[in-house]
This record gives structure tokens, sequence and C-alpha cells, in this order.
């Protein structure tokens, strides 16, 4: 199957649906990115954050399937973040995944109270860009006050912002930052798993087991994940849906033979709480959250 693509503003080409690994274990995520690679997911999102880098190079190499079908992201956590730092944190990466160029690099949070620091790190995605290293760059977590302030003293605008967004959390005003600058809005937890992972508070509600999700699946005869899913497509999203179940990899992956209403689309919308399920980025600081990176 040929997976549409959204065309980047320095005009690379990303699938719209990726395949994502965080919370993946080392010893799970060759087994889930085989199966989805050979699902025909041709986008694959890790960070070195994960811990899972070399396991998704290594998925790579025993599909059979040729490195320039698959495009590559991954991203630099705060740990390494820095002009020279960030620029050997592309070397760790590269090597973890056993490759010369990585497809979109992005940094993993805006570090707001070293916000000097997050600033060196991205002019240093912008020398890579500028070697050829990487063919796209961009950020995550970002809010729009931290979009403006690095476009106001950067010269190349993000090409992608990743963050969380589900119909309980749709973060409308970082989307509309990202589009009134040309930079494509990635969700992370496309279909509110967040929302119910341990560790983050009890009474979270799935919004899997939402019952205005559930009668529009119904009328399509489809899962409450593909509609989600299907939901931020039809709204110019890329998502970057998570399962190491096969058959939740293969159904992910079917959300392209049809499309909700737009009574439907309004009211998946009407669904958020502008309640976040993972973490504040202003609460991220290195001394809370920081750990070394290990070498290659």
């Amino acid at each position: 199957m040929q997976i549409p693509a959204y065309t980047l503003n320095n005009g690379v080409q990303l699938p719209v649906v990726g395949f994502g690994v965080f919370q993946a274990a080392p010893e799970q995520t060759v087994a889930a990115v085989s199966t989805a690679l050979e699902a025909g997911y041709r986008h694959i999102d890790t960070a070195a954050g994960y811990g899972n880098e070399r396991e998704v190079g290594e998925a790579i190499r025993r599909s059979g399937v040729d490195r320039s079908e698959v495009f590559l992201e991954t991203k630099v956590w705060i740990s390494d973040y820095g002009y020279d730092e960030t620029l050997h944190a592309f070397d760790k990466s590269a090597a973890k995944l056993g490759v010369d160029q990585i497809d979109l690099l992005i940094l993993h949070q805006p570090l707001p109270s070293e916000f000097e620091r997050t600033m060196d790190a991205y002019r240093a995605l912008e020398r890579l860009l500028a070697d050829g290293k990487v063919r796209a760059i961009g950020v995550s977590n970002f809010m729009a006050e931290h979009l403006d302030r690095l476009l106001a003293e950067t010269s190349v605008v993000p090409a992608v912002n990743q963050v969380e967004v589900h119909p309980y959390f749709r973060q409308s005003a970082v989307l509309a930052a990202n589009a009134e600058n040309g930079i494509l809005s990635q969700a992370w937890s496309p279909i509110g798993g967040i929302t119910f992972y341990p560790g983050w508070g009890e009474d979270r509600k799935s919004v899997l087991a939402d019952a205005t999700i559930g009668e529009i699946a119904a009328a399509h005869g489809k899962s409450p994940a593909q509609v989600m899913l299907r939901w931020h497509l039809q709204q110019g999203r890329q998502v970057i849906p998570k399962s190491v179940t096969p058959s939740r990899i293969a159904a992910n992956l079917d959300v392209f033979g049809f499309d909700l209403t737009a009574d439907q689309l309004t009211a998946i919308d009407a669904l958020d709480t502008g309640v976040r399920g993972g973490p504040e980025p202003t609460d991220i600081t290195r001394e809370a959250h920081g750990f070394a990176i290990p070498e290659a």
C-alpha cells in the first residue's frame, strides 16, 4: 500500500501515518518495527531518550526494505542540549540507528528554564541540515511562546512540531501557531494512550471508551482508534500511533477508506477537556529529568 505523504516546508515528503516506539522496551522493538514495516509503514519515530534506537535500526536492516524507503525520525534529549553536545547527539543516534543520514531530527522538549541552551541545540540542528546530515529538523512539545522565540532568533523554520494531540486534549492554540508558521503538527498519543498509561495519575478516562467516538466508529464500521486517526488526518496532522500488537499495528494503518463528516469532526473536537495527559513542557528541567544518553 502506498501511504499518502505531507510535504514539509522544505519540500521533504513525510508519510501521513508513521509508527511510534515510545515505551516499547528494546526487546519488543525489533519485532514491533519489523511487523510495522511488513504491514506497510514507512516512517518510524523514535528518540534517544527511548533507549531503543539501536533496535529500530536493526529491524530496518532485517526487514529487507531499502533504507531509502524508510523515513527515520529521532529526537535529541535535553541532557544533550548545547551546540557541540547536540552535534555529538547526532553522531550517537546515527551510529545506533546504523545510518549516515537521519531524515528528521528534532528537539524533544523546549527546556524553557534553560532556553539559551535549547537555542544552541537548535542552531546545531541547522548546522546538521546545512551539512546534509539530516534532511529536515524540528521540535517537540513546543508551545506557541517557545515557537515565537525560536523563530525570532534562528533562520530555519522547524519542519514539524510533535505535540500531544488527541480528542481529549486538542491543543488548538499550538496547532494554530504551527499552521500560521508553516510547521506540520505531528500528533503523539494520537489515540489518547497517554491518558491511561500507568503512572500518569488516577481517574484517567480512556478516549478509546468514549461514547461519542464509539458511535462514530459504529457508523463507519471502524474501531475507535481508526476514527481518531482519521480525525487527525482530515484536519491535516501527521500521526504516529504506537502498538506492539500485530493486529492493531495493521489496523492503525487502515485509515484511508472512509471519511468522517463535518458534523462528526466537530463532535470529536467538542470532546476537548483542555487537560494534558503527559508532562507539562514548562516543568521539564535537566535537574529533574536529565539523564545521560549512552554512547553508541
